[in-house]
């Protein structure tokens, strides 16, 4: 079914008791954030956007081996204060949690995990980045539609698999995922690099961005506990959540290392305090 959709739902992957026990700690490091004005970057998946937020932010670029806060959209005055309370206003946290926080590096290496990597055929696999989403209730922005590999860039393609695990039911209403079945076949036509230095912003996008038939794409809700496994080149997007609840992950990815080389272009790169942690342990 993965290989032939690009996409599985697996329900009651994770126990209430794992969703709670991530739901908390995420409540802990909230209340423990410091944020300073200039590094409260909003977090948006519109291009021009993109790239004047993220792209012009090295609080983003190197967020690889930390764990970092961004925002909605029009949480902040233009002095980077919060309108509204900061625990409403976070957008996300990433972009390693799986390595330096102790419940979600055991979540990422947990037994069932990496049994689902050895089903999967993956020999060698790292991960990559882990992010806590929150698609807050009425602001949570949409996610327009996007391929993996187009941030997450390897040769060969097809390397690249996300786990997306609801912390919460992910409905219609608050924000569910949404596939066109079948599209990680056709490669990718875009993809977002590192700018030249003395560039404007930090990251750019080569190669065209497709138009897609809203009708090809199938909603996905799943309930709390529930998993969906994301190939990295299936067309995948979220809309806006207009509804009274939040719509919390936890997703991370994986990269099948054997083979395979990580694009030096990609905005992600490891580093020598955080290289690629094996997802075996």
């Amino acid at each position: 079914q993965f290989r032939e959709d690009g996409f599985l739902v697996l329900e009651r992957f994770c126990t209430a008791e794992e969703c709670d026990s991530m739901r908390n700690r995420i409540q802990r490091v909230i209340a423990e954030m410091e944020v300073p004005p200039h590094c409260r970057t909003e977090f948006s998946t519109k291009e021009e956007e993109q790239l004047q937020a993220q792209g012009s932010s090295d609080y983003f670029l190197t967020s690889g081996d930390k764990i970092r806060f961004f925002f909605e959209k029009g949480v902040l005055d233009e002095r980077g204060n919060f309108l509204i309370p900061k625990e409403k206003s976070i957008s996300k946290i990433g972009h390693a949690l799986h390595a330096y926080d102790p419940v979600f590096k055991e979540i990422t290496h947990s037994s069932k995990v990496q049994e689902l990597g050895r089903k999967l055929g993956l020999e060698k696999p790292v991960i990559v980045q882990s992010m806590y989403i929150f698609k807050q209730p009425g602001i949570g922005g949409e996610v327009t539609p996007h391929q993996d590999a187009t941030f997450l860039y390897t040769e060969p393609l097809g390397r690249v698999l996300g786990f997306w695990i609801a912390l919460e039911d992910a409905t219609q209403e608050n924000g569910c995922l949404w596939f066109i079945p079948g599209s990680h076949t056709n490669g990718i036509t875009r993809r977002m690099v590192r700018a030249p230095p003395g560039t404007s912003t930090c990251v750019e996008f080569v190669g065209s961005d497709p138009t897609y038939d809203d009708n090809q794409f199938i909603p996905v809700p799943i309930s709390k506990g529930g998993l969906v496994l994301i190939h990295g080149e299936v067309v995948h997007k979220s809309e806006l959540n207009k509804s009274e609840s939040s719509r919390h992950a936890f997703t991370f990815h994986v990269m099948e290392a054997k083979d395979t080389s990580w694009s030096k272009e990609n905005w992600l790169q490891p580093t020598p305090e955080l290289p690629f942690p094996s997802l075996y342990t």
